[in-house]
């Protein structure tokens, strides 16, 4: 998948993906989800986020995770 509304720069947020060039780090957009937020609730925190930018931020957060090998705890 090509991200076009996800932006990775070393001047702005350190190099924190974001979205769209806007200090709004894909972080915070997957954070609200996990939280509960719905995209309306987060649309109307960040008015400047538009409801494919959050489907982007959740795609970029998947592609990211098969990218890595993350530390999970074994369930007793």
């Amino acid at each position: 998948m090509k991200f076009t509304r996800i932006t990775v720069r070393s001047d702005q947020m350190d190099g924190v993906p974001c979205i769209r060039g806007l200090r709004i780090p894909v972080a915070t957009v997957v954070g609200m989800i996990a939280n509960g937020m719905s995209k309306g609730e987060i649309l109307q925190a960040y008015p400047d986020l538009e409801d494919e930018d959050i489907k982007e931020a959740l795609h970029y957060a998947a592609q990211a995770v098969r990218e890595r090998q993350l530390p999970i705890i074994d369930a007793v």
